[in-house]
Formats: C-alpha cells, structure tokens, sequence
C-alpha cells in the first residue's frame, strides 16, 4: 500500500513539473524514457538478421533489401534536426507523445505489408517517428532532476537500456524468426511504444512556455538538408538498380544543387536550422567524424555479416544470430572498463586506439570473411570495442566543443551523425552487391559460382567502407589535434558505465 501511494505522488509530482528526489521516485518517467531509445536502437539492429527472411518472402531485390533498413536511417537522420526545432518550439513532451503514437501505428502497419515498397514506406514512417521522440530526450531527463549526479545517473539508465537494444536485437531477431513471422520484430514495436507513452505522459511535466522559444522554425533549411541527403544516398541506387542512365545523372546534379542551396539558405538565414560554424569547431569536428565512423562500421558489418552468413553460408537465423553473441558480449561486458581505460591512457589516445580497432575490425573482415567464421568473429569483437569508447569519446567532444546553451543541438547532431553514416554503410554496401551480384538474394539459386561472386563482392563492399571510416577517423585525429583540452575522466562512476 505504501508502495503504491508513492507512486502516486511520484506521478504526481513529476507531472506538475517538481523534481524527483531519487531514480526510485522517477521509475515511471525513467521507464519511458529507456523505452524510447530502447526503440530507436533496437529497431534496425533486430531487423538486420531478418533481411534474408524479408527478401525471399517479398521477392526484394538488393537495392530494394537495402532500403529497408536505409529508410529508417534516411528519415531518422534527416528529419532529427528539424523535429528537435519544432520541440523546442511547441513542446518536447508533446512532440515525443506524437512520435509515440506513429510509431504505434506504424508498426501495426506491418501486418498488412505485402510487397517490398510497402516495408519500405512502413519504415520511413518508423524513422520519422523516431526524429520526433529522440531530440527532447535528454532536456526531459534534466527536467526530472535538479542535482547535477541524478541527471548523470538517469542518463546512464536510459542510455544502458539502448545499448541493450542495440547489442542484442540481431540474437533476438534471429531466434524470433526459428519460431514466429519477421512481420513480429516489428509489431513488438506497439508494446515499447506504449510503455514510452505512459511514463512520458504520465510522469513528466507539461513544457512551460518559458521554456520554449518564439523563433520561426527554417522550413526550407530543413527541406533542403533533409533532400540533399536522401539524394546521396537514392542517387548511387539509381545508377546500378537498371534505371535509364540519365536518371543517375539528374539525381546527382540535382542533389549537387540541393546541398548547395543548403549551405547558401544556412549562411543567410536568420534563424538557421542549423549554425554551420559550430560544425567548424574542432572538437565538435572531431566528435562528430569519429561517431560517423562509428556507425558507419557498425551498420555496414552488421548488415554484410548478416547476407554472409545466411546466405553465403546458408545458416539459418537462430545460428546466425549464435554466430553474432560475440558482439553482443563486447558491447555490454566492455562499458565497465570505458573509464578506467580512458583514464589511463588519455581522452585523445583513447580516441585514436578505439577508432584504430574500429576500422582495422572492418579490414578484417574484407580480407578474411570469405575464409571462413574466425576472421567475422575478430571483426565483431574489434569493431564492438572501438564503437564502446568512440561512442563516449565522441559524445563528449562534441558537447565540449558547444557553447553552454547549444548542448541540446549538439545531441541531436551528434545522433544525426550517426544515423546518416548508418543510412551511408547500409547504401554503399547494398549499392555495391546491387552492381556485382545479378538478380535476387532471396530468389535466385545459389550455385558455387554465384556463391564465389557474391564473396568477392562482399569483400569489395567491405575494403569500401573500410577506407571511408578511415578518412572519417583521420578527419577526427586531425581536428582534435587543434583542439583545446578537455576533462580525461567521466564525472561520475555511472557516467563512466554509459
């Protein structure tokens, strides 16, 4: 009985805007907030392993397998800055519970899908649900608390909780699928959603009108960004997917004159959707280039790993998703050791050594992958270690590297950072198979020369991505050489378990 009267009068009083005193007192808020980046970190990672199971039951072609998964990342990435303009406009609560409710929607959606282009739209809608609910994530989990150590520890909660995603969706996914449809990794979707929607709406205050700001949002900054990247990434698409050889040509020209009529519209405008010269800072430079590689790798290996193993290879999903346990372990079993490793040896050294793994993980790979299982098992185990630290090291250079009063924005780029090299590995490797490996994956007979020719395209594919997170981390050496310093050492204890 005491139990639930707490509860009660913790729903309470988050909802009329007074601070927690504890995580206890905040579970329900706290409970939302993990099951919104619980989604967005689990929703393309447990959909990877189910992309062979999606291409032999509707019929997709490579370039179309490749957009079920670069869709979500397009309009997630895209579209995050804008949303995060629009929140701090009308309201981060209210824009998340919106978010909320099209992703519930959306996933429902899955059930009726009965061709490629129909996933593929199902998963914009899921992307531009999770522009909506990421960017006013962090100033929700400040408004909880008013010591500086709850918020660190809230944020370590609700960052666990998508770790947690990310690291075990392709396991899930694989074992899901030995016993039930694909069209269930996404419907699961509806319960996450519902648990987001009650502790956000019910545990976390209604934005004040002090809090918001009165500035007009840049529309057309936000069109045009969002079209100069989906053009890059549809534009390589149309050259290999057999379309009429001018179509390539007008996509890249037009989306040539897009970017740059973004970069014009965010040097002129009044209310930019985006300052371009914070992206000119070194650390904010530096951080944002080693989260692109970041995700970059993780997104290109996943999903090559995954086409390699199941149908190279012809395991099934359950075994695929045994043959990606090591990954899971690295992620979750390192973040003790964050910390005390870049303690020892310093927050730039921390940076080179961890990127280093990452992109000599991805070399693995091109160079061993089609020798058997070991050379996957060491790229897994190289890029997961790299991704632990680069991810904390990049998050902090970039907040770092901002004023004091731009940290919400810096959060948002960095998140679209990652986003846009995910959405840029999954194309450039889906692009590559495309031009290399005639006909469908999931359809045509897999004879040993088709087999040989996919396992050269792959390591194709694979020494692609290999040099551009080489460039991406070499652009961070540089830049953070230019740097002043920054704090070597989380805050926290918690802060160094993120």
């Amino acid at each position: 009985m005491h139990g639930r009267t707490s509860s009660v009068r913790t729903s309470l009083a988050t909802t009329t805007g007074s601070p927690s005193a504890g995580l206890r007192d905040a579970w329900l808020p706290l409970a939302g907030l993990s099951a919104v980046f619980l989604f967005e970190m689990l929703d393309n990672s447990v959909l990877t392993v189910a992309l062979p199971t999606i291409a032999r039951d509707l019929t997709a072609t490579t370039s179309a397998l490749q957009w079920v998964s670069g869709a979500y990342s397009v309009a997630f990435g895209g579209l995050m800055l804008l949303f995060g303009a629009v929140a701090d406009r009308v309201g981060r609560r209210r824009t998340m519970l919106v978010g909320l409710v099209l992703l519930a929607v959306a996933s429902l959606a899955t059930v009726f899908v009965t061709s490629v282009e129909q996933l593929i739209v199902v998963r914009a809608l899921m992307g531009i649900a999770a522009a909506m609910t990421t960017p006013g994530s962090m100033a929700l989990a400040f408004r909880l608390f008013a010591s500086q150590d709850l918020r660190v520890r809230a944020l370590t909660v609700i960052s666990t909780a998508g770790l947690v995603g990310l690291a075990v969706g392709p396991t899930i996914g694989g074992f899901v699928l030995a016993v039930a449809p694909w069209q269930v990794l996404l419907v699961a979707n509806v319960p996450i959603a519902l648990v987001a929607f009650v502790g956000i709406r019910a545990g976390i205050a209604v934005d004040r009108p002090d809090d918001l700001h009165r500035e007009p949002v840049d529309v057309v900054g936000a069109v045009l960004g969002t079209a100069s990247i989906v053009g890059v990434l549809v534009t390589p698409t149309l050259v290999v997917g057999g379309a009429a050889a001018w179509t390539g040509w007008a996509a890249g020209t037009a989306t040539v004159l897009v970017a740059v009529g973004f970069v014009v519209r965010e040097r002129t405008a009044h209310h930019p959707l985006l300052d371009l010269r914070l992206l000119a800072r070194p650390l904010v430079a530096s951080g944002l280039a080693y989260k692109a590689a970041a995700g970059l790798a993780m997104a290109a290996l996943s999903y090559l790993v995954t086409l390699q193993l199941q149908f190279a290879w012809g395991w099934p999903p359950a075994l695929a998703a045994v043959g990606t346990l090591p990954q899971v372990v690295v992620l979750l079993v390192s973040g003790r050791f964050v910390g005390p490793f870049v303690q020892r040896v310093g927050l730039d050294r921390a940076a080179r050594l961890s990127a280093a793994a990452v992109v000599v993980g991805l070399a693995v790979f091109a160079l061993t992958a089609r020798l058997g299982y070991p050379g996957v098992l060491v790229a897994l185990v190289l890029v997961a270690a790299g991704m632990r630290v680069v991810g904390a090291v990049a998050g902090n250079n970039v907040l770092h590297g901002l004023p004091a009063d731009r940290t919400s924005i810096g959060a948002a780029l960095v998140d679209t950072a990652s986003e846009v090299a995910t959405a840029v590995g999954i194309a450039a490797t889906g692009t590559i198979l495309a031009a290399l490996v005639p006909g469908s994956l999931g359809t045509t007979p897999w004879t040993p020369d088709r087999t040989a020719t996919f396992d050269g395209a792959v390591a194709i594919a694979g020494v692609v991505v290999t040099v551009l997170a080489a460039v991406l981390v070499l652009v961070g050496v540089l830049r953070a050489r230019t740097a002043p310093a920054t704090p070597t050492t989380p805050t926290t204890k918690e802060d160094s378990d993120v």
